[in-house]
């Protein structure tokens, strides 16, 4: 589905055929939910959080504007979403395995699997704690593959900020995770 055709649906849902929803949900529901999981670190609150953005999105998917992608729109929803989630809760350190297990790995020996649980621990102890914005960019970034101009949009601030933002959490994963 291109951009196109998710523009076409959009005006089918504000024209008031409410079932084109679940067909935006099944094209994002994956991406926001890593993403929410990414930055909560924790897979129960990643799911509560996944179904609050699409909650929000549905109630407010008929001011939505195509002059921005959807799936910019829903990512600062998802972003915005776990930093409030997050101001609400005291960030807990990551004890989740299964979000290590999710890391790929070529040839998944004992010896490989325990190396790639340790360095996906590793990130995500690291990624815990940098503060939520710091966190929303790097994620953004190198886990979702955003380009510094979607970054900009879904945390509404300048190209310029997210460079700079980027480089300065990108210094400070650095000094975080062991060995460097």
């Amino acid at each position: 589905m291109n951009a196109k055709d998710e523009n076409l649906l959009i005006r089918q849902f504000k024209a008031g055929d409410l079932s084109i929803f679940e067909i935006l949900i099944k094209k994002y529901q994956d991406r926001i939910y890593n993403l929410c999981r990414y930055l909560l670190g924790h897979p129960q609150d990643a799911e509560d959080a996944a179904q609050n953005v699409f909650l929000k999105a549905y109630r407010n998917l008929k001011h939505f504007k195509p002059e921005s992608s959807l799936y910019t729109w829903l990512y600062r929803i998802a972003v915005n979403t776990c930093l409030d989630h997050k101001r609400k809760l005291r960030p807990e350190p990551l004890k989740d395995e299964s979000l290590v297990e999710a890391l790929p790995s070529a040839e998944p020996s004992p010896e490989q699997h325990y190396q790639s649980k340790e360095i996906g621990r590793a990130i995500q102890t690291a990624l815990d704690q940098l503060p939520g914005d710091s966190r929303a960019v790097i994620v953004l970034r190198e886990i979702e593959g955003l380009s510094y101009e979607e970054m900009a949009e879904v945390l509404h601030t300048s190209v310029g900020t997210i460079k700079s933002r980027l480089s300065r959490t990108r210094e400070e994963l650095r000094r975080l995770l062991p060995g460097k």
